[in-house]
């Protein structure tokens, strides 16, 4: 019986990681263990950055609103306790999109948290 050799899993194994080692530069792209290093890292950082991507739109988010509380003449907590207080359910997201988009809504949703 002949020995069992491996080419196919082996092969479709390295292929893998050099498929993904696409668009890289010099070895790393083409060498193997250069890839497996590379590729390893890129996907532990592709993980980590698609929480810190959350963390960072929300960071923008409350900075529009709150340049947007001031220029109606509150602040950004104040503005966020009262419309919590007055039940308005809409999330940073469209508030920042309101602030920017469209500011007489904005202004009526300011001066809704201030009346609270």
């Amino acid at each position: 019986m002949p020995r069992a050799r491996r080419g196919f899993k082996a092969r479709q194994r390295r292929n893998k990681v050099l498929k993904l080692a696409k668009g890289f530069v010099g070895g790393r792209r083409k060498l193997f263990r250069s890839a497996v290093e590379t590729v390893q890292r890129a996907l532990s950082f592709a993980y980590r950055d698609r929480k810190v991507r959350k963390r960072e739109f929300r960071k923008l988010w409350v900075v529009r609103i709150n340049a947007a509380a001031r220029e109606n003449g509150i602040s950004y907590s104040r503005l966020i306790d009262g419309l919590n207080k007055a039940s308005v359910g809409l999330d940073r997201k469209i508030l920042a999109e309101l602030a920017v988009s469209d500011a007489a809504t904005f202004a009526a949703l300011a001066g809704l948290a201030k009346g609270v």
